[in-house]
């Protein structure tokens, strides 16, 4: 078989079955695993898959720059954010995560509710500028382009002297098997600092995501307290993720 003859097999199994197992590949081919291997890495160079212990997920279209991302999955986005909004609790303190999910949660935040929201995202700072009733605490730091959010020490210094009652944190990536994933170390550790001094986390997860994988991990399903998601909840990776953490539907 020609190498461009397996790549197009590569493809189409992951878009097929969501995934590629190196194994079961190379033995449908006739081939040796380190061939498989050796053709994913290309792939993966060129961003067409993400490649993980034993095979291969599909990359997350999240990784894409910050104004790509604001027009994908913008109805998905919508329907998250509403389902995200019903667990701000009237008085309590949020933390936002950054990203084009977390700007639409500060859209739709109702104004009449009354609420803190600590956040390191100058983005979802300006949305809740013309909010009448939320009080807005903006973490500062270097700003990390590709999500609009500030990082480095300096905001896990400022992150460290808060306490919330909820993080509405976003990813790039949810996977049952990958966990949650997003595409930068340093912004994955961020996350985590934001995830530690919040007495809840609930994941942001718009259904372009779910399936998805990303480079580095975030938290483990049992470090948060549920998964957000407008991705159809009859699909076999929903009800496998479904079995891992509490899935919150995000219907119209």
């Amino acid at each position: 078989m020609l190498a461009s003859e397996r790549r197009d097999h590569l493809l189409e199994t992951l878009r097929r079955d969501g995934k590629i197992v190196a194994k079961t590949v190379a033995a449908e081919l006739g081939l040796s695993e380190d061939s498989i291997r050796r053709d994913l890495r290309e792939l993966a160079a060129e961003g067409l898959l993400q490649r993980v212990y034993g095979g291969a997920l599909p990359v997350s279209p999240a990784t894409a720059d910050y104004g790509t991302r604001q027009r994908v999955a913008t109805a998905g986005k919508r329907l998250v954010a509403a389902a995200a909004v019903r667990l701000v609790a009237p008085g309590s303190t949020v933390i936002l995560d950054g990203g084009t999910t977390a700007l639409a949660v500060a859209t739709a935040l109702p104004p009449t509710l009354r609420c803190t929201v600590v956040t390191h995202s100058p983005t979802v700072a300006a949305a809740l500028v013309e909010h009448p009733a939320a009080e807005v605490f903006v973490l500062g730091g270097r700003l990390f382009k590709h999500s609009a959010v500030a990082s480095g020490a300096a905001t896990v210094e400022a992150a460290q002297r808060i306490t919330a009652d909820l993080f509405l944190l976003g990813v790039t990536g949810i996977h049952p098997d990958a966990g949650l994933t997003t595409g930068d170390g340093d912004e994955a550790a961020m996350k985590r600092v934001l995830a530690g001094r919040a007495a809840e986390t609930y994941v942001l997860g718009s259904s372009e995501k779910v399936g998805a994988a990303s480079p580095y991990g975030v938290l483990g399903f049992d470090e948060v307290a549920g998964v957000v998601t407008d991705a159809d909840p009859g699909s076999d990776v929903v009800r496998r993720l479904a079995e891992r953490v509490r899935i919150v539907e995000a219907r119209a």
